[in-house]
C-alpha cells in the first residue's frame, strides 16, 4: 500500500490517501477505494474518478461541482486524521524538530505521544522513534495513525509505560516530552540520555514551564531556552492586502535544555 511518507510522484492509487479540496478550499481527507464513493453537501465523487489521476487533477463530484486531488501534506493529514488526544499543531512541530535538532539515525524517546502528530514529524525527520504512553487507548491510536502514514516498516514501537516511574534506554539521543508534569521525569531522563543530548518539553501553561526551569536548575541541565510560536497568514487579493482576521496565537510552550556532564568540585580537583 502506498502511504503519505513514500511521497510518490506518480498517479493517485487505491489505498492511498487523498485530500479532495473544493472551490472555498475546505479539505477532505479519504482513503480510496475501488467502487466506494465519497458524499459531501457538494455532491458525490467516485473514488474511481480519482484513481488513476495525476495529483493536482480536477474531478467532478455528480452536482458538477469540482475538487482538486492531491496527495495530503503532513500537516494536513495531522489535521485531519482520527485522534483521541489533542494533537500538536503543525506551525509547533516545526519548531520541535530544528529546537530539538532532530536527525537521521537518531534515537529519540517520545513520551506523551497522544494521537502520534508528533511521532509522525520525528519519523519524517529520519529519528527512530520509541514512544511510552499510560493511556492503551491513545498508544492504540497513535500505532495505527503512523502505520497509515508511514507504512508498517517504520523505525517506531509503542510502550504502554509510564516515563515518570523509569527509562529502560540508554544512550538516548534526545528525549520529547508532551506530559503535564515533565520534572517528574528528569530523574529517569537524566539516567538515559547521553552527556550533550537535548530534551524537550512542550507544554501549554507558563506556571507548568517556571516549574520545570526550577527543577531543571537543580540537575545536570544547562542552555536552557523557552519559547513559543505564533503563526499569522495574510489575506492577499488584487489591491486587498491584510493580515487574515484570525491567527494561530498561543499554543504550547518548547523548552529544551542539554544534558551536562558535571563539573569537578574543590574535592575532586584536590583529589587530583
Amino acid at each position: 500500500m502506498t502511504t503519505e511518507a513514500d511521497a510518490p510522484g506518480g498517479p493517485l492509487s487505491a489505498g492511498e490517501r487523498v485530500l479532495l479540496v473544493d472551490p472555498k478550499e475546505r479539505r477532505y481527507l479519504l482513503t480510496l477505494q475501488p467502487g466506494a464513493v465519497f458524499h459531501t453537501h457538494s455532491g458525490i465523487v467516485a473514488h474511481d474518478d480519482v484513481i488513476g489521476r495525476v495529483e493536482g487533477s480536477t474531478v467532478n463530484a455528480t452536482t458538477g461541482r469540482r475538487f482538486v486531488a492531491l496527495r495530503p501534506t503532513l500537516a494536513e493529514v495531522v489535521l485531519k486524521m482520527p485522534r483521541g488526544a489533542q494533537v500538536i499543531y503543525p506551525k509547533d512541530l516545526g519548531a520541535i524538530l530544528i529546537a530539538a535538532d532532530i536527525g537521521p539515525g537518531m534515537r529519540v524517546l517520545e513520551a506523551g505521544v497522544g494521537s502520534g502528530a508528533l511521532s509522525m514529524a520525528l519519523l519524517r525527520a529520519g529519528a527512530e522513534v520509541i514512544g511510552y504512553e499510560v493511556r492503551a487507548d491513545f498508544a492504540a491510536g497513535a500505532r495505527a495513525n503512523v502505520a497509515a502514514w508511514a507504512g508498517e516498516g517504520a523505525t517506531y514501537r509503542v510502550e504502554e509505560r509510564d516515563v515518570y516511574e523509569g527509562i529502560e534506554e540508554r544512550g538516548l539521543d534526545r528525549v520529547v516530552l508532551d506530559l503535564p508534569e515533565p520534572w517528574r521525569a528528569l530523574g529517569p531522563i537524566t539516567e538515559a540520555l547521553r552527556p550533550g543530548g537535548i530534551v524537550l518539553s512542550y507544554l501549554p501553561s507558563i506556571t507548568q514551564v517556571a516549574t520545570l526551569r526550577g527543577a531543571m536548575a537543580s540537575r545536570p541541565f544547562g542552555m536552557a531556552e523557552t519559547s513559543e510560536v505564533l503563526r499569522r497568514t495574510w489575506h492577499v487579493e488584487e489591491r486587498s492586502v491584510r493580515p487574515d482576521h484570525r491567527m494561530v496565537a498561543h499554543t504550547g510552550f518548547i523548552t529544551t535544555a542539554r544534558l551536562l556532564v558535571p563539573a569537578p568540585g574543590p574535592a575532586d580537583v584536590a583529589g587530583r
